[in-house]
């Protein structure tokens, strides 16, 4: 009996911003994967079914088990937080079974990525082209970040900063992005999108306060023409320069 894997989206925690389709795939599934405490966030759906809880930096342990139990006939739902295309499991898992010649039923399933939930709660900031970057130096190179953070930053993207989880890097790269657009310009910090205890501030570059940043927020960077109004961030989307608003 064939089994089937289907890779999760579980958006950014609250259950009011699942999708359909993501619940749905789970109620399906027999066999849950995920990081604990991603398992957490959907508990509420687990009656019933397998649960194997993984710990962090475990994500090829969660590929592995996922496609194992799917080629035993089982039908597993790997998860992730956001999407799992964005820094999530569906790029592991093809990349295995592309190198493995391993062929299981398999379908991702899309969800709210971070940058969409924060950015829902600052307002409308990606109205104009946008840029996501992962500060996280765990698969790559510093220099690589910093490099692409400043060929963003000329290009005038509003930019997304993933995972600030070392502050020294964090912290260079948002000097990186000042010493191109100056101290004023705009910035948003959402932590906790969606979730317990979250919090929103917008500030500018220049006082972003760097103790307050942790791995949990997600940063939204504003480009030329992004203004803050009202306690929100909006980037115009370019109607302005066409009709008279």
């Amino acid at each position: 009996m064939r089994g089937r894997l289907r890779i999760v989206g579980i958006g950014p925690g609250d259950p009011s911003v699942r999708t359909f389709r993501a619940v749905e795939a789970i109620k399906e599934s027999e066999v849950v994967v995920g990081y604990e405490t991603y398992i957490g966030l959907i508990k509420d759906l687990l009656e019933g079914k397998e649960v194997i809880p993984a710990k962090m930096r475990q994500e090829i342990f969660r590929a592995e088990i996922s496609i194992s139990k799917a080629l035993e006939g089982r039908k597993v739902a790997l998860v992730s937080d956001g999407d799992p295309n964005v820094y999530g499991m569906a790029p592991l898992v093809f990349e295995l079974m592309a190198k493995r010649g391993v062929e299981v039923d398999v379908e991702v399933v899309p969800g709210v990525t971070a940058a969409l939930a924060a950015a829902a709660k600052l307002g409308a900031p990606l109205g104009s082209d946008f840029a996501v970057i992962n500060l996280s130096d765990l698969l790559t190179p510093r220099e690589a970040i910093i490099r692409r953070v400043k060929a963003a930053a000329e290009a005038d993207f509003v930019l997304v900063f993933y995972n600030p989880i070392d502050s020294g890097l964090t912290k260079a790269a948002l000097e990186v992005v000042r010493s191109v657009r100056g101290d004023s310009t705009p910035v948003g910090l959402v932590k906790n999108a969606y979730r317990q205890r979250e919090e929103v501030r917008i500030t500018a570059l220049g006082e972003v306060d760097m103790d307050w940043i942790d791995m949990r927020t997600t940063i939204i960077v504003g480009n030329s023409e992004t203004f803050t109004w009202r306690g929100y961030l909006i980037t115009p989307r370019g109607y302005s320069n066409k009709y008279r608003l």
